[in-house]
């Protein structure tokens, strides 16, 4: 298939993902709201999700794929099977020693991951919840490096459909919780909890399977050096960094935003919802692109993977910039109709909306991360993006704390999107000066109109919300707001891409082309 059509594949699934995920989100507002129990919870998860996406997705992805794919074009496929066997050995053995590691310390670790949690109970719940979900980072892990050899083989499904498990299995449990409230929202908490270590083992038995039918399930053995085992962690430990820069910029959050009543809750629910269209554009293209890079360098083809990053970045920024637009503009009717009931109030949509804002304008400099980091990991270079990942966070840190004091989780989100966008600045810099990126007039002149047609749009999205205010009020029924967000979003996309196609930002005939497109 063609590379938009693999990104197509990727982002749909996400998207079905994502809108499952609304799904769960909106279930654990209602049953958690923003109080002590929801701030425990989402401490309790972010800390097995910072570890998966840096540990797993961004380690082992940047660091094998393009090893493995070294190894499908000049070697057999059992000697790649062999590389894909001594590298994961390692990969679970690290694993399960930061598991069993991270149970035993947890309580020391989680003061220095929650240091505002100054309330005893709050902090024994966040301790105990966490030792519950941590393992679900092996599941995690293990179902990454299956996805990592299923997306290099070009099977994308099953990787991609993962994550729509978890969510149905989370739903199954919230939606009783929802009906039948229970008095503690600890004890709602713990079953969650509970569900999110059922969906991780059932995430990794649907990967394991897929990459069982293909017939290419590495041997797990007792871990030994060698020299492409050391090549590995040479290139793994830099992408540690590199590779989940968003995720540390809003684990740096979490720490500073602890000592605020509520904050951590707000900034997770404002996460949630600019992660649907970085998951949709950013991990899609991220995840189909470094195989193709990767695949296209060793072959030699070296024109062919700058024309598949070109072609990456436009069509990031002509998906990004409207995503990032209506979140900004629609920030309000958009937390509203999906959170606020139950025990999620008008003053949570407020704050939550005000982070979402903050977020919003970051998402195309999160994609862009996501679309230049494989322009260094196809060529095995694992350091500079890790040099920029560590400014990165140092400027995320001293803007975090600058901002802080004023504007509570506003300059939390603030911090993340300023930091997110001097990453992406500096890995275009470096790949133009090392050749591999260039920026021609007509690529210019496309990616102002597109900014240009996404700034039209916010202004016209923003005006029908405050039209619309009275259907988004609290009280209107939940179809009737369902509807008219639903109708105002399918106007903005529709007069977005006029203005595209207008102003020959993209023409939506080739756009249609390249998505029809086999790869030769």
């Amino acid at each position: 298939m063609s590379l938009y059509r693999n990104f197509l594949s990727v982002g749909g699934l996400t998207l079905l993902s994502r809108v499952a995920g609304f799904a769960r989100d909106a279930l654990m507002a209602a049953v958690l709201g923003t109080g002590p129990a929801a701030d425990a919870f989402n401490a309790a998860f972010r800390f097995p999700n910072l570890f998966r996406r840096l540990f797993a997705e961004g380690a082992f992805n940047t660091a094998f794929v393009p090893m493995f794919s070294t190894a499908l074009e000049t070697q057999s496929r059992e000697e790649a099977k062999l590389l894909a066997s001594r590298i994961m050995s390692w990969l679970v053995a690290a694993i399960l020693i930061v598991t069993i590691l991270a149970e035993i310390f947890m309580e020391p670790i989680m003061r220095v991951f929650v240091p505002g949690f100054d309330d005893p109970e709050k902090f024994a719940l966040t301790v105990f919840l966490t030792r519950i979900m941590f393992p679900y980072l092996a599941c995690m892990s293990l179902m990454a490096a299956y996805g990592a050899i299923l997306n290099t083989l070009g099977r994308f499904f099953a990787a991609a459909f993962a994550p729509i498990i978890l969510n149905i299995v989370n739903i199954a449990a919230l939606v009783p919780l929802a009906i039948f409230v229970l008095d503690d929202r600890a004890d709602a908490a713990f079953w969650v909890a509970i569900a999110t270590m059922l969906g991780g083992i059932a995430q990794l038995a649907l990967v394991y399977g897929a990459v069982r039918r293909a017939g290419f399930v590495p041997r797990i053995t007792l871990p030994r050096p060698n020299a492409e085992v050391r090549r590995f962690w040479l290139l793994a430990i830099p992408a540690i960094l590199a590779g989940g820069i968003t995720q540390i910029n809003i684990v740096v959050g979490t720490i500073i935003a602890s000592s605020a009543e509520g904050a951590i809750s707000i900034l997770s629910y404002a996460d949630r919802l600019y992660q649907l269209p970085l998951g949709i554009i950013g991990i899609a293209i991220g995840t189909v692109l470094l195989p193709e890079l990767s695949r296209h360098l060793s072959a030699g083809r070296n024109e062919a993977a700058k024309q598949s990053q070109d072609q990456s970045l436009l069509l990031a920024m002509l998906l990004s910039m409207p995503a990032a637009a209506a979140l900004a503009s629609l920030s309000v009717p958009i937390v509203r109709v999906l959170f606020e009931r139950g025990a999620f109030d008008a003053a949570a949509t407020g704050h939550v909306a005000e982070a979402l804002v903050g977020y919003a304008w970051g998402l195309p400099a999160f994609v862009l991360i996501r679309v230049l980091q494989p322009g260094f990991f196809s060529r095995k270079d694992t350091i500079t993006p890790t040099v920029f990942a560590g400014i990165s966070v140092v400027a995320n840190i001293g803007l975090s704390l600058w901002l802080f004091p004023s504007l509570q989780h506003v300059g939390i989100a603030l911090a993340t999107t300023l930091s997110s966008w001097l990453n992406a600045v500096m890995l275009a810099l470096f790949l133009a000066l090392r050749g591999y990126f260039s920026l021609p007039l007509a690529s210019l002149r496309k990616h102002l109109f597109t900014i240009a047609s996404s700034l039209v749009m916010a202004g016209v999205l923003y005006v029908l919300g405050l039209r619309a205010h009275a259907i988004f009020s609290p009280g209107t029924p939940i179809l009737l707001q369902i509807a008219a967000l639903f109708a105002i979003c399918v106007f903005g996309a529709v007069l977005y891409f006029t203005l595209v196609h207008i102003t020959g930002a993209q023409k939506l005939g080739m756009l249609a082309s390249r998505l029809r497109r086999k790869r030769a």
